[in-house]
Formats: C-alpha cells, sequence, structure tokens
C-alpha cells in the first residue's frame, strides 16, 4: 500500500512545534474534520455495516492524535517512535480517515473497500493498514498494548510518546484497572489516553447499562486527569502539549457528542453500530457539504480488487543466548532450568549505556509468581528488565505480546492455567498482532500435584493448536529445557515453553545424557531415544521418562518397543511418524487431555496421509483430583505400568 500525498491544508503539529493553534489552523483542521467525516460516512454506507457514531464522535481525537505523534508513513514500520493505539477498534472508520487525511494512504480506497474480503481495511482496526500499531480486538485491551509500547521504548532508550484512544462505555472493563495500575507502577510518563467521553454506548447512556465514576476510576490510581472539548482543536491540542508533565501518565476526558454533525446520527445510540443508508444517509452528506454522488462512486471503486495491506512479520532479535548448561542426575526441574537459562542470557546481554551496538533488549513479565515460575534469578542479573506486574494476568499477556511487537525480546512466566487458559483471547490476539512474544507456563498438566483440578492445566496444547501463529515447545529434561529457551528467545515469533513442576531425571540412554553435550534443539524434530522394532511409544516432553522405564518393562517380556520424545507436538515429524507407523503400533503418552493433544495431533496426522498402523492415545481422561504427581499419574495409567500395559493391549488387538 503506498502512501498518498500529504495533505497540503493541514498544519504540521507533530513533536508540539507552537504552544498554541492559531485559527488558521484550527480552520483547516476544522475543514480536514468535515472532510473526513464525509469519508467515514460513506465507507459505511458503501460497505452496508460499520460504527458511524463513535467514529464521527471521535474524530477531532483522531485527527489530532495522529497530527502530534511522530508516526509519519515513512516510520510506520520502525520501532524508535510514537505509538497509537486504537482500543475502541469498532471505530475504524475514524482512525482510516483520520489516517487518510495525514497521507498514509488514498482515502477513497477506504472508502471502497472498507469491511471487503481481502482488503486491509476491516471492521475492526488491524496492523495490515500503516499507521496502525495494536490490532485491538475486542474492548479493554488497548491501554495495555500502550503499557507493552512504553516499556519496550523505556528498554529501548527511546522517549517516544504512546497515545490510546478509548471510548467510555468499556472503560468499566477490569483489564482496562490493571493496564491502569501498572501504568503508575512503572511511571510510564509517557503514555496519554484519551477517552470519547460522549456518555453512549450500543444499548444507551453509561448511566443506564453500568454506571461509574469514571475519572475517579483513574485518579485513584495514580493519573493526572484532564477534561476537555473533545471537538475543539485547541483544547486538544493545549491538553496534549502539556500531558507527562506532573510526573504521572495522562489521561485526556473528552467531552464529545455521539455522531458529532451527523444529522440524525447525532446524540443517540441508533448509529453506534448501524450504516445509515438512503434518505438519512443523503442528509448527513449534505449537511457536511458534500455530494450524495460519493457513495456511488465509491461502491464503483469497490468492484475493482483492494490494495493489498502492509505485511507484518516478527522481527528477528540479535542476542548472545551463550552455551547451554549441562544437567546430570535427578535432583533438577524443567522450569529451574528455564529460570537458570533466563539468567544467564540476561546476564550476557544487558545492555551498556557506554556501548555503540547493543543487543535487542530482553524484558521478562512476572506476576507475583517469581520464586514459583523462577524468575527470581533473572531479576538478580537484570532488575531494570524485569517488570513485576503483580496478580493482573490479562493485563500482562497483552503488555507482554505489544512489547514485543515494538523491538524488544518479551517473556512472561506464568502458571499454565494462567498464561493460556485464563488469557485465551489475549493470547489470541497476540497471534493476529503478529507480536512474537514468549510465554512459559510452568505447572502444566497433573503434574501440579495437590494443588488439584482447578490448577491441573491438561488443555494448553489444545488451546495454542487453536490459534494458527504460534510455536509450543514441551521440553523433556533440563538439557533439553536448557537448549529450547535459548534457541526461543533467539528465534522470532509467538512460542510458548510449556514445563512441570516436579524435579525430573536427565534423559538417558545407553549410559549418555540424550539432550547434553552437543545436543541442539530442532523445533518439530521428535527425537528418538530408544530403539525398538516393534512399536512406537511417541511421549510428550517429561513423560519420556515413564516411557523410556515401560519401554524397559517391556524388553523384559521379549517386546522391543521405540521410543520418541515428542517436544513440539502441534508440528509433526512426518519422518518419524511414517517409520514409526511400518513399525507397528503407535501408543502417544502424554500428561493432557486426551482427547486434544499430541495424540489427536498425530492420529490426525496419520490419516490424512494415509498411514495404516494400529494407534491408542493415552493421556489425562477427566479432571483429577488432588494429590502427588505421581499418584495421579497411576490413577491415569501415566506411569510406566500403565503405559506397559496399553502398549501390551494395544499389540494384542493389532
Amino acid at each position: 500500500m503506498s502512501p498518498a500525498l500529504p495533505n497540503p491544508v493541514l498544519p504540521d503539529l507533530r513533536k508540539f512545534p507552537i504552544d498554541a493553534l492559531s485559527d488558521e489552523h484550527i480552520a483547516a483542521l476544522n475543514d480536514a474534520a468535515r472532510r473526513a467525516r464525509l469519508d467515514a460516512v460513506t465507507m459505511v454506507s458503501a460497505a452496508g455495516s460499520g460504527h458511524p457514531g463513535g467514529s464521527f464522535s471521535g474524530m477531532e481525537m483522531y485527527l489530532s492524535v495522529y497530527g502530534v505523534a511522530d508516526l509519519t508513513p515513512a516510520n510506520c514500520d520502525s520501532f524508535d517512535r510514537d505509538y497509537v493505539v486504537v482500543s475502541h477498534g469498532h471505530t475504524s472508520p475514524g482512525a482510516y480517515a483520520a489516517l487518510a487525511a495525514h497521507g498514509f494512504f488514498e482515502a477513497e480506497e477506504a472508502v471502497a473497500h472498507f469491511r471487503q474480503c481481502g482488503s486491509p481495511f476491516q471492521g475492526h482496526v488491524e496492523r495490515g493498514v500503516p499507521g496502525i500499531d495494536w490490532g485491538s480486538g475486542n474492548l479493554g485491551q488497548g491501554l495495555s498494548a500502550g503499557v507493552g509500547f512504553a516499556l519496550a521504548q523505556r528498554a529501548r532508550r527511546h522517549d517516544g510518546r504512546v497515545y490510546v484512544l478509548m471510548g467510555d462505555g468499556g472503560q468499566t472493563k477490569g483489564q482496562i484497572a490493571e493496564a491502569r495500575r501498572l501504568a503508575v507502577k512503572e511511571n510510564l510518563t509517557n503514555i496519554v489516553g484519551l477517552v470519547d467521553w460522549n456518555d453512549i454506548q450500543i444499548s444507551g447512556h453509561l448511566r443506564d447499562v453500568m454506571p461509574a465514576n469514571l475519572r475517579a476510576l483513574w485518579e485513584s490510581d495514580g493519573w493526572q486527569v484532564t477534561e476537555c472539548d473533545g471537538h475543539s482543536f485547541g483544547d486538544i491540542y493545549a491538553a496534549l502539549r502539556v500531558a507527562g508533565r506532573q510526573g504521572r501518565p495522562t489521561v485526556l476526558f473528552c467531552r464529545t457528542v455521539m455522531g458529532k454533525n451527523g444529522g440524525a446520527m447525532e446524540g443517540t445510540h441508533e448509529y453506534h453500530g448501524k450504516a445509515p443508508q438512503g434518505e438519512v444517509y443523503e442528509s448527513v452528506v449534505r449537511g457536511l457539504g458534500g455530494d450524495p454522488a460519493m457513495l456511488k462512486r465509491a461502491l464503483d471503486r469497490r468492484g475493482t480488487p483492494p490494495v493489498k495491506g502492509r505485511t507484518i512479520s516478527c522481527f528477528a532479535p540479535t542476542l548472545d543466548t551463550g552455551m547451554p548448561f549441562d544437567y546430570e542426575g535427578d535432583g533438577n526441574d524443567n522450569r529451574g532450568a528455564w529460570g537458570k537459562a533466563a539468567a544467564d542470557v540476561g546476564r550476557l546481554n544487558r545492555r551498556n549505556p557506554d556501548a555503540e551496538t547493543n543487543t535487542t533488549p530482553l524484558l521478562v513479565f512476572d506476576c507475583d509468581l517469581a520464586p514459583s515460575v523462577m524468575t527470581g534469578a533473572f531479576k538478580k542479573e537484570c532488575p531494570e528488565n524485569f517488570i513485576q506486574c503483580g496478580i493482573q494476568e490479562h493485563c500482562t499477556a497483552t503488555a507482554s505480546g505489544a512489547a514485543a511487537a515494538a523491538g524488544v525480546v518479551s517473556v512472561w512466566a506464568e502458571f499454565g492455567v494462567f498464561g493460556v487458559d485464563e488469557v485465551f483471547n489475549q493470547q489470541r490476539l497476540n497471534d493476529i498482532n503478529h507480536a512474537g512474544n514468549k510465554t512459559v507456563l510452568t505447572h502444566v498438566g497433573l503434574d501440579v500435584g495437590e494443588d488439584g483440578m482447578t490448577h491441573q492445566c491438561i488443555d494448553y496444547v489444545g488451546l495454542l493448536r487453536n490459534l494458527f501463529g504460534w510455536k509450543l515447545v514441551v521440553p523433556a529434561d533440563p538439557n533439553q529445557t536448557d537448549r529450547a529457551v535459548r534457541w526461543m528467545l533467539r528465534t522470532p515469533g509467538c512460542i510458548c515453553l510449556a514445563v512441570g513442576r516436579s524435579k525430573v531425571p536427565v534423559v538417558m540412554e545407553a549410559g549418555r545424557a540424550v539432550f547434553g553435550g552437543d545436543y541442539a534443539f530442532e523445533y518439530g524434530k521428535a527425537v528418538r531415544v530408544r530403539e525398538g522394532g516393534d512399536g512406537t511409544i511417541f511421549a510428550l516432553g517429561s513423560m519420556t521418562i515413564p516411557a523410556l522405564a515401560a519401554a524397559s518393562k517391556l524388553s523384559q517380556q521379549g517386546v522391543e518397543v521405540g521410543v520418541r520424545c515428542v517436544t513440539s507436538p502441534l508440528a509433526v515429524d512426518e519422518e518419524a511418524l511414517v517409520e514409526a507407523c511400518g513399525r507397528g503400533p503407535v501408543l502417544t503418552v502424554e500428561d493432557h487431555n486426551v482427547e486434544s493433544g499430541m495424540g489427536s495431533v498425530l492420529a490426525s496426522a496419520m490419516a490424512q496421509r494415509g498411514l495404516q498402523a494400529k494407534i491408542r492415545l493415552l493421556g489425562v481422561t477427566g479432571y483429577a483430583g488432588s494429590g502427588k504427581s505421581p499418584e495421579l499419574y497411576a490413577a491415569m495409567e501415566l506411569d510406566a505400568a500403565g503405559i506397559a500395559k496399553s502398549f501390551v493391549e494395544l499389540r494384542e488387538k493389532s
């Protein structure tokens, strides 16, 4: 998508070159707002759907923010600049019209192809449109993204601003409260929030839907709160210019009118999400001094192919990931190996202010679980890059994703049930935004043990399987964990590393540590840890240990079964699968819901490839109670005896 020519009428207000707007500036901006409203209402009408009311009420906010921000068609793909987050993404017509006014693309392209298949101008803002920094999805996530952008800028030692535009209806959402507190706690004075305070949401007035003292909510969390006329360019400019000067994050409550200057749309919730058609559309356009024929021109152009949006890809970080540690015996755990490797990489890459070149900053996010998720060692090595978020998982999931999208390596360590189950939507939006963040899940599976069924994360494979961009790594032992962590930190993309709670022995075969020494982690590889011609066990992660014990038991009965360690359950090792199907029955073993995990992935792959072999899936068949993990494994027949028994039964049926 090529940028349009700069609008010669609009003044250059980037980074506040003047103290106050002149009458000429305001007149030019008011005319730009009039034209942008024409574009916004026409794109909604051409598409037959959309949200014109909020687009009209927020138009002055949009034009002001995109006018003062150090965000241009030339720098919008770089990291060190200002960021703009549109939290109420359904007001995309307003955002697109304002961006077009500032030369990011041709207005006619957005007007004609809004909400059309194949067009980047989707119904809610997405990063495929230049100038859109975050696809905001459901309401309430934008401020968390803004916090992530601000943290990334601080880590990169850039002093740019982050602007977050929000609606008033979503202000009661809990994630906004989490983000408010984190911004103040981290002293992110470069964040400026703007609330479109039109007092109307889709079901009516705020006081009728969910009454709340919005100003008091922000003030109680420590923000500087300013009220201004949201339709006055002079007021908005003046308020934006001084934001942050009191040493606190600032929010502007912009008093606006829903559907401002929209005739029948003004002051009503009826056109919150409804496209004006026919006489209503014509009346709105004429009231704005426009020609209703612009709708026909848009519809004619809608019949042509839309332009392609910009390509968003995860950047490749520059990190010294060091040399792996080797572990011996059975006195270590995978979560400890993750923490030790992260601290080592942090130490190697801690930024030197005097250095001419620096590696990519590494941030680690924690939600009050440092002793359990093993982030304490990183905090000791790199305190300035350790972000303690408190028990605020929804904000942290989004903030860590946005930070990664803004040029840092971002890792959030969390219990499995909190880091993926609780925040699945946030992780889904990280995927959609191509954020490239890393999530380390500890305490997955029945290995949580005594904590009981509410904390037994037995569905993380299935949940991440529903997403399109995430990679998942489930290492077997501390040696493989160490190497997988170092691989993860230098690899682009959204990656989840999942480990259990308990100490696990080093995987040994023929007197050697399988994943020690010169072993290098390779995503998607099902590693052969034991030979056997009578069938194959595919074991997920640390279940490799009982699978090997089961293979030894079977060997005593004259059955030689091979064992493959699966560390990447979402990526099928086709060569290993084809070989296994040629050797006899296939048993899959996992500390995960048997219906949605690794076994189902492999069974589906066999069916799609026409591979013939008897297969049985062994895993968690229901919520387990409290108990030591070995007891829970035995109850589910996931111990060595149960695995051996299952393989014998499968072999007898073959």
